[in-house]
């Protein structure tokens, strides 16, 4: 059977939510395998909105989730998004529920750290969510960080933390914070311990036997390609790893295992936080955007950026993922706009780009070579069939397909996960 990986082929908030949600309920396995508790999906199923941040969308519908090493797992956080799920009426398990015994875990010192450093940082801000999601991926790749496994064995813990504190205590000191409480620290754990450890498991095990069983199974990915650590907008990036080869070592299946990767595309462009942003708009246009797509992130509430469609960084994101088809949402967010304008290249210093260089001096330096198209003035929203799409929809689309070198597998036309229009199948055989 196909497994699928989903990626956010832009800076995040493609609506990734929606798209998990429909392919999940055709999946038998729903794998998280990058990022933490700064990423969000909402989804919308039956006019009930859930929001989601650790957890693998698969848990709304009661499928077997899990909760990959690639992840970076703040426990408290974690316990607060299932009891509140819980009151919502969904109820999760360590039968629907697993995480990867070597999930390297958050801790308060990581939070507290992640803020003092973005408060003090004087020469240009990350714009980071301030939960510690960077300073646990630098324990984890500085072979210093408590694992999920080390909860059911104080021995090793004390070994983790003696080594966790020599380096964050020496850290603090220079940033005129106070040593931490190691006694309360470990306290903290010791008690969070027993309500974790039933949902640890050898994820890489499950995942193998599954797909040795003939089983779906859906990766799913958090925040945007161009949030990559090696190839997005850097330094205003993750700290992980957002493109689809992620999947294999963030859950231990290999690359071999994955069969389509689905590129979550947002029919115009937004960005939260710092950073190069080469279509992004500071006239009507963008405000019309940021409001009629209600522009604001699921998990900060902060305020997004909204631009033009670029193509180029689509391209560019469709390429380092190895997208196989793209799911383009949001497009009733462009109905009525008269005209609509695509970024087909870049102008730096009068040399034309098709790509978006690496060096940090040139990203903040191109600017976006438009090409018009005409709008249209009847409603896409809750169109389920080409033929429900307006003419000049349709052209919008498949230019964008011409453009960024990769066909449309899906096209979401509102909130609603029935709301789509299916091109490709991504489970296909």
């Amino acid at each position: 059977m196909a497994n699928v990986v989903v990626v956010g082929a832009q800076w995040g908030d493609e609506g990734k939510g929606k798209i998990v949600d429909w392919l999940s309920e055709r999946a038998d396995v729903i794998a998280r395998f990058q990022g933490g508790h700064n990423a969000g999906h909402t989804l919308v199923i039956d006019g009930k909105v859930y929001k989601l941040s650790l957890l693998p969308s698969g848990v709304v519908r009661g499928k077997m989730s899990v909760i990959g090493n690639g992840v970076v797992l703040d426990p408290w956080a974690l316990l607060s998004e299932i009891e509140r799920l819980g009151g919502q009426g969904v109820h999760v398990s360590p039968e629907t529920l697993m995480i990867a015994e070597n999930t390297p875990l958050i801790l308060p010192v990581h939070g507290e750290l992640d803020r003092a450093r973005e408060n003090q940082n004087s020469v240009a801000k990350i714009g980071t969510t301030g939960r510690g999601i960077g300073p646990a991926y630098e324990d984890k790749v500085g072979r210093r960080t408590v694992r999920v496994a080390d909860l059911a064995d104080e021995p090793t813990l004390d070994l983790r933390l003696d080594r966790l504190l020599t380096h964050h205590n020496a850290l603090r000191a220079g940033l005129g914070l106070e040593a931490v409480d190691r006694a309360a620290l470990k306290a903290a754990l010791m008690e969070v311990a027993p309500k974790i450890l039933p949902y640890a498991k050898p994820v890489w095990k499950v995942m193998h036997d599954a797909r040795r069983a003939g089983k779906r199974i859906l990766f799913e990915g958090a925040q945007g390609s161009l949030l990559d650590i090696d190839f997005g907008t850097y330094p205003f990036v993750t700290s992980s790893n957002t493109l689809a080869g992620m999947a294999a070592t963030g859950t231990g299946l290999g690359p071999t295992a994955i069969d389509f990767v689905l590129g979550i595309v947002k029919a115009y462009t937004t960005r939260v936080g710092e950073g190069p942003f080469p279509s992004e708009l500071f006239d009507e246009d963008g405000v019309r955007l940021g409001e009629r797509g209600h522009e604001f992130g699921t998990v900060t509430g902060r305020k997004r950026r909204c631009g033009w469609f670029d193509a180029v960084l689509v391209r560019q994101t469709c390429a380092t993922s190895g997208v196989s088809g793209i799911a383009l949402t949001k497009l009733d967010v462009l109905d009525g706009f008269k005209t609509l304008k695509i970024c087909v290249g870049y102008d730096l210093d009068g040399q034309r780009l098709d790509y978006l260089p690496t060096a940090a001096n040139l990203q903040a330096r191109v600017t976006p070579i438009y090409e018009e198209m005409e709008g249209w003035s009847e409603s896409t929203a809750g169109a389920r069939s080409w033929a429900d799409l307006p003419g000049a929809a349709i052209k919008y689309v498949r230019r964008i397909e011409e453009l960024i070198q990769c066909p449309v597998a899906l096209l979401s036309t509102s909130p609603e996960r029935d709301d789509t229009i299916l091109v490709t199948d991504p489970f296909a055989d």
